[in-house]
């Protein structure tokens, strides 16, 4: 708070406090004096932006021992079981993970460690290939808000913390900086538009702390919880999305989320004004207009989301079903470009001049999802996804209420329209399906929106064609 404080207006009231008091941490920590880890993983995110405002490398040094003193007698709770560069796995409580494991990115970014690197890398193809949900979040159960077995992501009785949603979005930030691949954005995009901000109403002042992908009517956002972690976790992290849009490097621009924006970045140092024009999520064509301050030769990759290209999810937890090709395209100035995608960025290079335009084309389907047979709540059943969205059943749309019999006819091709009086205005799908033998037509709404009216039934895993 203090760094981002002083980055935000200058002033260093609060950053000299944060700095005494880590100089207090300093004195008493490290090895030879005090040798214990924190049982919640935070203090070393915070040490590193000390560092990179301060330059004092007391801060990294701090960091990087509060994560090396883990293991190998530890807890798994809390991730100290093992040493952090021989993990293999993600286990214990999500949200703590997530934040060691965002730490460790830092810590690397900071040192070249490689090994750092190793083991995160591991630990991310662990979580995305078998333990992350369709909505992307994160922490299958309760008992310790946590990672279970892999495959084990259960539907009605989900954990999926908030705050582990953000706390993903933040280690999958960090993972694509250090490499740079797309992958990292498909999953941060994922949890951004359905587990991180179902923890959010409408109103902003309602939340959900545990987010389940399927409810039995007990489920309803609190104005406030004891452990109040969510409520200003969201507050300070949906001012803070801006900084996930672009990324540069010394090559240019990434662009990297699609959202209606205007900002400035330095290229090659010298500043280039970008403005994004997009209805995104709703609809999939997305208008970036590009001002250097005179014309200069650089890149611009464009992300194109794994979902445009056939692929659900890195890895195949999650897969669409049936082999709908790629129809996303790409212009300059109105001429079509080599639509070829290298780690999930189409990469335009050339001399850019003031008011060069980039016109995106995103398809938005609506497809079906299944997930891998070994996750045993979503077998015979499937899910929906139009563009980055997931959708779900809700009780106010079904004849009966009970969405959770629903069984959904998978051979009628679902359709989208949108409701400009619907919860503020959405693009809801539509699905054929059968309560109690009878044929009926049922509105899916976005999952993140579930939950505004009223308490009742809800199911992101359909049954499908009687299974």
């Amino acid at each position: 708070a203090a760094v981002a404080y002083y980055q935000a207006t200058g002033k260093r009231n609060l950053l000299d406090v944060a700095i005494r008091s880590a100089d207090l941490v300093a004195r008493d920590f490290g090895w030879g004096k005090r040798e214990s880890y924190p049982g919640h993983q935070e203090i070393e995110i915070g040490l590193v932006k000390l560092y990179r405002v301060t330059g004092n490398r007391d801060y990294l040094d701090l960091a990087r021992f509060f994560l090396e003193v883990r293991g190998p007698d530890g807890d798994r709770y809390n991730q100290a079981h093992l040493k952090v560069v021989e993990q293999q796995e993600a286990v214990g409580h999500a949200v703590r993970a997530a934040y060691m494991y965002s730490a460790m990115a830092d810590v690397a970014a900071m040192t070249g460690d490689q090994a750092y690197i190793t083991a995160l890398n591991r630990i991310w193809r662990d979580i995305v290939f078998t333990k992350l949900y369709i909505t992307g979040g994160i922490g299958a159960t309760g008992g310790n808000e946590g990672f279970g077995q892999p495959y084990e992501l259960p539907n009605l009785n989900a954990y999926c913390e908030t705050c582990a949603s953000i706390a993903n979005v933040f280690w999958n930030h960090r993972m694509f900086l250090h490499q740079g691949e797309g992958q990292y954005y498909d999953v941060l995009e994922r949890t951004l538009y359905n587990a991180l901000l179902s923890g959010l109403s409408l109103s902003g002042d309602r939340f959900f702390y545990p987010n389940p992908l399927e409810s039995d009517g007990t489920h309803q956002r609190q104005a406030w919880f004891g452990c109040a972690c969510c409520p200003s976790n969201l507050s300070r992290f949906i001012p803070s999305v801006p900084g996930y849009i672009y990324a540069t490097d010394d090559e240019g621009i990434y662009v990297n989320l699609f959202v209606d924006s205007t900002a400035e970045m330095p290229v090659s140092g010298k500043p280039v004004r970008i403005i994004q024009k997009t209805r995104y999520p709703w609809e999939g064509r997305v208008r970036i207009t590009l001002n250097p301050v005179e014309s200069a030769q650089f890149k611009v990759r464009v992300r194109v989301p794994g979902w445009a290209r056939n692929e659900a999810v890195p890895g195949g937890l999650y897969e669409f079903v049936g082999d709908q090709p790629p129809a996303w395209s790409i212009r300059v100035n109105g001429d079509s470009v080599p639509s070829e995608v290298s780690g999930g960025f189409c990469e335009i290079d050339r001399l850019w001049q003031p008011d060069d335009r980039i016109e995106l084309e995103l398809p938005m389907p609506v497809r079906w999802i299944q997930a891998d047979p070994r996750v045993a709540p979503d077998r015979g059943r499937l899910a929906v996804q139009r563009g980055p969205l997931v959708y779900c059943a809700e009780w106010p749309d079904s004849p009966t209420g009970k969405v959770r019999e629903l069984v959904i006819d998978s051979s009628s091709p679902p359709a989208s329209r949108f409701e400009s009086d619907l919860l503020g205005g959405i693009r809801v799908v539509v699905v054929k399906g059968r309560f109690a033998g009878k044929e009926e037509e049922i509105r899916l709404i976005p999952y993140h929106l579930w939950a505004h009216r009223g308490p009742g039934e809800m199911v992101v895993w359909m049954k499908a064609n009687g299974d």
